[in-house]
């Protein structure tokens, strides 16, 4: 028999694009009402049952594809927000993305749909190239900013991580960029840069499983999962509420040290993402991904 968790938020997910690329079986597990997910470090599958879901946090960097499941979604699971990865890297490294402008429309469709405070702007991860210098990331920062800064109140980053993910150095070997990871001193000079640029958009900013304190410059630590946000939202959700304010440590064990996230359990699965991302830690290759991808459409 499988091992079964109840958890009241569910995360949609880190692992894999689910609005973007599995609405579908995603609102079918819904109506079953569990999914089985495998641990992706043991091999072993568990299951997720959503009899006790309050909270869906959606993770996605194309949500247009969802949009006709939000009815299904406001009639029986309205608690839910949105990170919304929005970049501007292009076809080199984002590969099978639609163009900015078009996720742009899709970012100001959604926060029309489901309100502001919902939808959470990431431009994430940071990076660098032969071509992409900090001067260029807060231009095509400023550049998204000036278009969506009425349509969120936060914007989230955090810096990539080349070192610690071999397959991620694999991936950028392949796709033939040169992608650079920030030093101290260029992530002191981002900050410096990026604090100032917010003078005119006012967002709240918050760093991504960062362990470099950045409050001086008005830059907190963010969660993205966040116990804080939930309790402004949906203070009237009982259950959501007596587990934010009955557990002594919110913090989800999980995940990385400098994750600052809540307990949530997240039902996507590596290597299931086709938006071919060459800095994905999440994808071993684009073979895998899309072998994956056609098994869940057929599952």
């Amino acid at each position: 028999m499988l091992n079964s968790h109840s958890p009241i938020i569910i995360s949609a997910s880190r692992a894999t694009d689910i609005p973007a690329l599995y609405g579908d079986w995603f609102i079918n597990r819904l109506k079953e009402g569990y999914v089985i997910r495998q641990n992706p470090f043991n091999g072993k599958k568990y299951k997720i049952s959503f009899n006790k879901t309050q909270l869906i946090v959606f993770w996605t960097k194309n949500p247009e594809p969802f949009f006709d499941k939000l009815e299904y979604l406001n009639k029986y699971y309205p608690n839910y927000y949105f990170q919304f990865t929005l970049n501007d890297y292009g076809k080199n490294i984002e590969t099978n993305l639609p163009n900015l402008n078009k996720r742009i429309d899709t970012f100001i469709e959604l926060s029309e749909k489901i309100g502001k405070e919902k939808v959470i702007w990431r431009f994430d991860p940071l990076l660098l190239t032969d071509n992409i210098y900090i001067d260029d990331l807060i231009n095509k920062i400023d550049g998204i900013a000036e278009k969506i800064h009425n349509y969120t109140n936060k914007l989230v980053f955090s810096f990539i991580n080349i070192e610690q993910y071999k397959k991620v150095q694999w991936k950028i070997k392949k796709s033939g960029n040169n992608i650079y990871e920030f030093n101290n001193d260029k992530k002191e000079e981002f900050v410096k840069r990026l604090a100032k640029l917010n003078r005119k958009y006012n967002f709240e900013l918050a760093t991504c499983a960062e362990n470099i304190d950045f409050t001086d410059y008005g830059i907190c630590k963010n969660k993205c999962i966040d116990d804080n946000l939930i309790k402004k939202l949906f203070s009237e959700n009982e259950a959501l509420m007596n587990m934010i304010n009955q557990k002594r440590n919110l913090k989800d064990k999980g995940q990385r040290k400098e994750c600052r996230c809540i307990i949530s359990k997240d039902i996507g699965q590596y290597n299931t993402c086709t938006h071919s991302c060459v800095y994905c830690y999440a994808v071993s290759s684009k073979k895998s991904a899309l072998k994956n991808y056609q098994k869940y459409l057929s599952g």
